[in-house]
């Protein structure tokens, strides 16, 4: 059987810091003989290069991988076609993330034993997870696998900032589910998120806190993985678009309480009928926010209110006269003029006027501005 002889990194093209530090460690392992022509007197030769993506999230997927790497459009092939017998350029091709790999190194000198004495039955070693959103402590963080999320979130990320109330995480990257509160000591591994309609996927962890709208959060995913959509298959292609369409309509207030079975509909077909990853997971944002927070989506459809106070055309704006000193803050940022008073007298918002942006709301320093 004929040795491989050349490896390709595939890395985004946004990622500058992660191409410069790679440039830099093949640069030394050719120096030490280690890369290259006749590796360690072997006679085998072998190279890394590295190939910039042109920064679309499809070519996570293997074969769309492979596609980007020949030149061509990133788009995924059927899985009929194993890339282990045709893959780049329609030869045999082995394809593991960088993660992986840096796990070799590792397991050789300690040995399996050692390596399996980490994480769960199933899930063995440590994982990365970039960790960010409402957390005191932002960053990369390396856990062995089964660690609970509550453990992460608040052990190691310091918890919510503000003394605010933790609502959910979303694991895995946008195509990731949104865990809530009362899963917080669940253990991470591949299975325990799958089962609770989220994925590990690219290490991705995302806290949120009591004043995000999960209805808006989902929105967002959806419409983000519509524009990152291939547009190969139908059933990505067009059930990402009637998703977006549907929650906007929730988030502004014209939603219909037969649009939540319609939801679970489209993002069942999705899931069984797209051609690649990036179509079967696409659902994830959106069902587990309806699994989980089905409340806030009754209360957008059913009582025109937005929970969080996030979606612009639910909420509306007041000024608690209780509250409100006449520092004059509000009526000078307001943009819309909405807002009128004397100094150190009671201030009036005109609702009709208001065009909802909330710079009052953020600038008052007294919690005079109240949202409904």
């Amino acid at each position: 059987m004929k040795k491989a002889s050349l490896s390709s990194v595939y890395v985004r093209n946004e990622y500058p810091l992660a191409v410069k530090n790679i440039t830099i460690a093949i640069q030394q392992a050719r120096e030490l003989g280690i890369l290259g022509d006749d590796i360690l007197g072997s006679w085998f030769d072998f190279d890394v290069r590295i190939n910039r993506g042109g920064g679309t999230f499809v070519c996570g997927e293997s074969t769309a991988l492979m596609a980007s790497l020949e030149g061509k459009p990133g788009e995924p092939r059927a899985k009929y076609i194993h890339t282990s017998e045709k893959g780049l350029w329609d030869k045999p091709s082995n394809l593991n993330n960088v993660e992986t790999w840096a796990n070799v190194p590792l397991i050789i000198n300690k040995g399996s034993a050692w390596f399996s004495s980490i994480g769960t039955d199933s899930s063995k070693g440590t994982k990365v997870f970039s960790l960010v959103g409402k957390i005191n402590n932002t960053g990369l963080v390396e856990v062995p696998m089964g660690i609970t999320l509550r453990e992460i979130i608040f052990d190691i990320g310091g918890g919510i900032p503000g003394g605010r109330a933790f609502k959910a995480v979303q694991t895995g990257g946008p195509s990731g589910g949104c865990i809530p509160e009362s899963l917080l000591n669940l253990p991470v591994d591949y299975e325990r998120l799958t089962e609770v309609g989220s994925m590990m996927g690219s290490g991705g962890m995302i806290v949120m806190d009591e004043d995000n709208c999960m209805v808006d959060i989902a929105r967002y995913y959806i419409n983000f993985l519509q524009e990152e959509s291939c547009g190969k298959c139908v059933p990505c292609r067009e059930g990402l678009f009637r998703l977006g369409e549907i929650l906007t309509d929730i988030t502004k207030g014209r939603g219909r309480m037969e649009d939540i079975p319609l939801i679970e509909d489209i993002s069942g077909m999705m899931k069984d009928a797209s051609l690649c990853g990036l179509g079967t997971t696409a659902p994830n944002p959106v069902m587990s926010t309806l699994n989980y927070f089905r409340d806030e989506y009754i209360a957008h459809i059913r009582d025109g209110k937005c929970p969080a106070g996030v979606c612009r055309e639910l909420i509306t704006f007041i000024i608690d006269a209780d509250n409100c000193t006449g520092c004059g803050v509000c009526l000078k940022n307001c943009p819309s003029g909405a807002i009128t008073g004397e100094k150190k007298q009671v201030h009036v918002l005109d609702a009709k006027k208001c065009t909802k942006c909330g710079i009052c709301y953020d600038s008052c320093r007294f919690d005079a501005v109240k949202k409904e």
